[in-house]
């Protein structure tokens, strides 16, 4: 359930902030809506957890030694080595780079030496080296005294002795073009300086790496100077009020909005009273950017770490759904990788994760709860359908074919099956009764959604718009049925027990399109409900179609499942040959192991891509949920 809340204002002397925020945040409960400050603090704070941060990322990624303690200011001493460390790196980098950079230049011209130059021209004997096309070169005139150093097709080096040569203007300007400007020093003591740098790098690294034993400290100063900036945040962005009186005397006043849990708005007000503040506390309305504090028993919190890593957040006047994402988002898991053999993989990680945990006495985490679920929904589907690692029904043993439901099994992928008012000849194969499946998945998840806003709306007239939505899903659902499995089969002609199906299935889409159209929008008034239904009638009107496109969305379960067999089976056509010969066992062992950790690897994005989406977009459109909320975050002393 969504936590309720109450919105509270708080009023303090203009010269008791910092006590009053301290007095706050020692109490922990209230979540404060300040979110901007200024001054020369924070952007030193904020100055400081960068700092922080680049060590934290510098070290991060090297072997985790012995930690030592060290306080706020040690940490930011050693981040602050570390980043001197890191930037002399940098500057060797950049030597580095420009040397080998130097280097690929020269490399076509062998070693160059410019002393040995430089003193030749000291002597009288001018060089210079020059690169041009083989038909400029053997333009040059005969005045112009060369050395052929190198040719190709293309191109040719030579040695230029100037103090043999008569130049003239228009042959010195083509030549100073194709010049070899000579280097500094010597190709030598480049490769030299290259390796000094790389060994001073190599240096650098160990001192950098001799910092890890201060990992954690330098994490936990990131979270204290965070709650620095959050306390110098608040301090400097409370509202101020000059309530200075006629005589003279100053009077100052701050104050400030938030928000409390309803059940410690008592605890606040104790803590107001014995400290002479002024409190307020009032209920929120919609206007009001309410924070979001979700309260679940212990299985459905292990929805949490999904939703906090996609970072949905419910509105506060929005519904909490944990319970029911929780129950679909494995329903569509199982059905998605389709593949019991694959939930064994996933339980065994789970499963030895958790004894782990156990075994060094630690808390289980979550997170591998959550995956063992995931597991055994994917062999539960698995066994429900006769899917393991890809195998055909043929080459699995007759105990795993008894325990598949002979509708959806792969054992019967090839049966037409009957229904009790269809013909000799007429039915549904098992790929059309997965596909049934899936619609009346849609049916039930949307479904859900409009019972939520009926029990919601339970005292006013607009709960007959949502009981027109169901009407209306129920009615395109046989709509879908037939359009998409099989006509013959959902035939709008077919009649049960005297029951016109498909005429039932025309008249609930239209009771249920006439109830939406009256009273989806009912705010008091018949009238002005009808009135915007009239004027938003193209939304009307597209409303229907999305329910229908909502209906046939659900199909992506069913196909996506699909795909990822046809991968599992053909990495194991692939690989079935050569499983029979020794030499190529080991090869087709890396086939086996690289295609189904392709595939699984492509079906946890699928769930993220599909079946997420059915819960986020599908499933909360028909809630009208729009995941704006933000989570509550008390202003406390405690660093998470």
């Amino acid at each position: 359930m969504i936590v309720p809340m109450k919105k509270v204002s708080l009023i303090i002397m203009g010269d008791k902030k910092e006590e009053t925020l301290k007095k706050l945040r020692k109490l922990g409960l209230v979540h404060v809506e300040i979110t901007e400050g200024s001054g020369e603090r924070i952007a030193e704070l904020r100055e400081q957890v960068a700092l922080l941060e680049n060590a934290v990322f510098a070290i991060g990624k090297k072997k985790k030694a012995e930690q030592k303690e060290a306080n706020a200011d040690e940490a930011l001493s050693v981040a602050s080595e570390i980043a001197a460390l890191d930037e002399e790196k940098k500057q060797c980098q950049a030597e580095r780079i420009a040397l080998n950079s130097e280097l690929d230049r020269l490399k076509s011209w062998g070693d160059v030496e410019p002393v040995s130059i430089s003193e030749l021209a000291a002597k009288g004997i001018g060089i210079s080296f020059y690169e041009m096309p083989k038909a400029e070169y053997d333009a040059l005139p005969d005045g112009v005294k060369t050395v052929k150093l190198d040719a190709n097709k293309s191109s040719v080096k030579f040695l230029l002795l100037e103090s043999d040569s008569v130049v003239e203007d228009e042959v010195a300007v083509s030549l100073n073009g194709c010049r070899l400007t000579l280097p500094q020093t010597s190709t030598d003591q480049m490769r030299q300086r290259v390796c000094e740098l790389e060994a001073q790098m190599r240096e650098i690294d160990g001192k950098i790496a001799s910092f890890i034993c201060y990992a954690d400290s330098v994490k936990k100063a990131v979270k204290a100077f965070e709650k620095e900036i959050e306390f110098e945040t608040y301090a400097t962005g409370m509202a101020d009020e000059d309530l200075s009186k006629d005589n003279g005397q100053a009077v100052c006043v701050s104050y400030f909005k938030g928000y409390i849990e309803a059940e410690n708005l008592d605890k606040l007000k104790e803590t107001a009273a014995s400290n002479s503040w002024g409190l307020l506390a009032e209920d929120p309305c919609e206007e009001d950017n309410v924070p979001t504090k979700l309260k679940n028993n212990k299985f459905v919190s292990l929805i949490y770490p999904l939703t906090d890593f996609l970072g949905t957040v419910p509105g506060y006047f929005e519904y909490d759904i944990s319970g029911w994402f929780l129950v679909f988002i494995l329903i569509f898991f199982g059905i998605i990788f389709g593949d019991g053999g694959y939930g064994l993989l996933i339980c065994a990680i789970a499963a030895i994760s958790i004894v782990k945990s156990l075994v060094t006495k630690k808390t289980v985490s979550s997170t591998m709860l959550l995956v063992g679920l995931f597991g055994l929904s994917t062999v539960l589907w698995g066994t429900l359908t006769c899917t393991w690692f890809g195998l055909s029904a043929d080459q699995l043993p007759e105990w795993l074919k008894s325990l598949s439901v002979p509708v959806i099994s792969n054992v019967n992928a090839d049966k037409l099956w009957s229904l009790p008012w269809t013909p000799d000849g007429v039915g549904l194969t098992t790929a059309q009764n997965l596909q049934v499946l899936c619609f009346s998945l849609a049916l039930i998840q949307l479904t859900v959604a409009h019972i939520k806003g009926v029990v919601r709306n339970r005292r006013s007239i607009k709960t007959l718009g949502d009981i027109g939505a169901i009407l209306q899903l129920l009615g395109i659902y046989y709509l879908v049925l037939s359009l998409v499995v099989n006509a013959e089969v959902f035939s709008f002609g077919l009649v049960l027990s005297g029951v016109p199906v498909g005429t039932v299935a025309i008249a609930l889409i239209g009771a249920g399109f006439f109830l939406s159209f009256v009273f989806s929008n009912y705010e008091g008034s018949i009238i002005k409900s009808v009135l915007t239904s009239c004027t938003n009638i193209v939304s009307v009107l597209l409303g229907v179609v999305n329910v229908f496109s909502d209906i046939v969305s659900y199909i992506r379960l069913w196909a996506v499942g699909l795909a990822g067999a046809a991968i599992s089976a053909t990495v194991n056509e692939l690989a079935g040959p050569l499983l029979g010969n020794f030499m190529f066992m080991i090869l087709a062992i890396i086939l086996l192991v690289f295609g189904h950790g392709l595939n699984m690897i492509l079906n946890i994005l699928s769930v993220i891509v599909h079946g997420i989406r059915l819960n986020t977009l599908e499933f909360s459109s028909h809630l009208d949920m729009s995941w704006s909320g933000h989570k509550f975050k008390p202003f406390k002393e405690q660093i998470d």
